[in-house]
C-alpha cells in the first residue's frame, strides 16, 4: 500500500516517510547536541550532562552524535535543496513578515512548499552544521593539527560555540514557527499529511500544483 493511499479524505500528503525520518533524526540528534553543548559551555549548566548520563558519557557521545546530525543535514540537503532557492514570492513573503508574525494571513502572500523563513532555516542549519563539523573535528582531534597550524585550534574554540549559539536561535525560531505560526505543521512531520485548508492557507502555490499533479510534490518552487 502506497503512502498516498493512507491519507484521509480532506487531507494532502506533505512529507513522505523518508523525509519525516530524516527530519526527526536531525531533530533528536540536534537536541542532544544542544543540551550537552550547553553543559560544556557553562558550569551553571553542567547539570544537563549529569541528566544525560554523566560528564564522561556526554562528552564522548557529543562528537559521535554530531556526526549523525551532519549526516542527517546532508540527507535533507539531498532531498530538498532544489526547493530551497529564493523565488519572487519569497521576497513578497519577507516584505509581509510583520503580518505573518501577527497571524494576519490575509495580508501574507501564498507560497510554494516552503516559505522564505523555512528556506533561511534550511540554509542556516546546513552551513552552520558544516562549519560545526570542521571546528568540532579540530577540537575532537587537536593533536592531529600540525604545530604550524595551531592557530586553528584557537579559531575552533571560538567558532564552535558561536555557531552553536546561532543554531540554538534558529532552532527556537523553527519550533515557534512550527507550533505557533503554522498550526498543523507538527502533524505534517508526524503523520505526513495536512488538511487541505492548511495547505491552501500557508502553501497555496504548492497545493495548487499538487492538486493538479500529485507527483509534483517535490518540484520547484
Amino acid at each position: 500500500m502506497s503512502e498516498d493511499t493512507r491519507v484521509p479524505p480532506g487531507n494532502v500528503l506533505r512529507y513522505s516517510f523518508p523525509e519525516r525520518l530524516v527530519h526527526w533524526l536531525a531533530g533528536f540528534s540536534y537536541v542532544y547536541l544542544m543540551l550537552t553543548g550547553l553543559a560544556f559551555w557553562s558550569p551553571w549548566l553542567f547539570w544537563l550532562a549529569f541528566a544525560l548520563g554523566g560528564g564522561t558519557i556526554s562528552r564522548e557521545l557529543h562528537s559521535w552524535v554530531g556526526l549523525i546530525f551532519v549526516v542527517a543535514v546532508l540527507l535533507m540537503f539531498r532531498m530538498w535543496h532544489r526547493q530551497m532557492h529564493e523565488t519572487a514570492v519569497d521576497k513578497e513573503w519577507w516584505d509581509a513578515i510583520p503580518h505573518y508574525i501577527r497571524n494576519e494571513d490575509e495580508y501574507v502572500p501564498t507560497v510554494g512548499r516552503f516559505n522564505g523563513g523555512q528556506k533561511l532555516l534550511f540554509w542556516g542549519f546546513l552551513w552552520c552544521g558544516l562549519f560545526l563539523l570542521l571546528s568540532g573535528l579540530i577540537l575532537w582531534f587537536p593533536n592531529w593539527v600540525p604545530w604550524n597550524l595551531r592557530y586553528l585550534r584557537y579559531i575552533a574554540v571560538i567558532v564552535h560555540p558561536s555557531l552553536a549559539l546561532i543554531t540554538i536561535g534558529l532552532f527556537i525560531i523553527h519550533v515557534y514557527m512550527g507550533l505557533a505560526m503554522e498550526r498543523g505543521a507538527l502533524i505534517s512531520m508526524t503523520r505526513g499529511y495536512v488538511t487541505i485548508a492548511f495547505a491552501k492557507r500557508y502553501h497555496g502555490l504548492w497545493y495548487n500544483r499538487v492538486a493538479d499533479d500529485p507527483s509534483a510534490k517535490n518540484e520547484t518552487p
